[in-house]
């Protein structure tokens, strides 16, 4: 008996009109859909008018339920495996049994579409050259703030997941360890409330209260490289670097006062100048 296939498949992170089309047809073809939480991918599933039998699959029963995948696999039956949005396996359960149907032969078939990390970093102005995704910190504060000291060292844009009660004390974090750092907040990415802040952590800090709703965390990537030969640069082409990184002037001003410890007013005197 040939094996079925393991089709891991992209749902929406927020606006349901993000799904592809070749992810709806897949959704329908299938025999089962593996879903984290499956009264949620249902409410997906009656919005395409979709009927399929769905298997609860989540981080509590991934050992048990990647052997039930499995065996269903073998038997010839395919199964779409989705998370509650977005991109399966990433940061949520799967991996375990896309692993298991390799070794198997069966094959792994990505559907594309909906992914949050990357939406959050193309709209961050932040590099996006290169970048590191950590997922969640741990919830234990020795381990998380020993994976924030890793961290520290990267010198590329850094992408985190945070809840929101949680996000406050985990820029407090991240301010103790990174230093005051330039970050990009997204908030309930493709949804109504969809929202962008910017800043240092300390201006967030002071203006952000309550925390509502998904967040994504993007560091901006550490100069400790080019702080080498920093001085050596004068403002204007650092304003010309920043620039060219996307950054508005207001956001440059600040960046380079915080560089060279000076007040934001002499640096923007001097843009004016510049601009004159």
């Amino acid at each position: 008996m040939e094996n079925g296939k393991l089709y891991l498949v992209a749902t929406p992170i927020g606006n349901l009109e993000d799904i592809t089309l070749r992810a709806i047809r897949i959704l329908k073809e299938v025999d089962y859909i593996a879903a984290e939480d499956t009264r949620h991918t249902l409410k997906l599933l009656n919005h395409l008018q979709i009927t399929k039998p769905l298997i609860s699959y989540h981080r509590h029963n991934e050992e048990v339920k990647s052997e039930e995948l499995l065996q269903k696999l073998k038997m010839g039956k395919n199964i779409a495996l989705v998370s509650d949005a977005g991109t399966p396996v990433i940061s949520d359960p799967g991996e375990q049994v896309v692993k298991e149907a390799l070794k198997n032969g069966i094959e792994a078939i990505p559907i594309p579409g909906a992914c949050a990390l990357i939406n959050a970093l193309i709209a961050s102005g932040l590099d996006t050259k290169e970048f590191v995704f950590y997922g969640f910190l741990s919830v234990h504060k020795k381990l998380k703030k020993e994976k924030l000291g890793q961290i520290k060292k990267e010198n590329k844009t850094v992408i985190l997941y945070e809840a929101p009660h949680k996000l406050l004390n985990t820029l407090r974090d991240i301010q103790e360890i990174l230093g005051d750092r330039y970050i990009v907040i997204a908030r309930e990415l493709t949804k109504i409330h969809e929202e962008f802040i910017r800043g240092t952590i300390s201006e967030i800090l002071e203006k952000y209260k309550q925390p509502k709703g998904e967040h994504i965390i993007l560091i901006e990537k550490s100069d400790q490289i080019e702080n080498k030969s920093e001085n050596k640069e004068t403002i204007e082409e650092r304003y010309a670097y920043y620039e060219e990184q996307g950054f508005i002037k207001n956001e440059i001003i600040k960046k380079i006062a915080k560089e060279r410890g000076v007040p934001k007013n002499e640096v923007y005197q001097y843009i004016l100048k510049r601009e004159e």
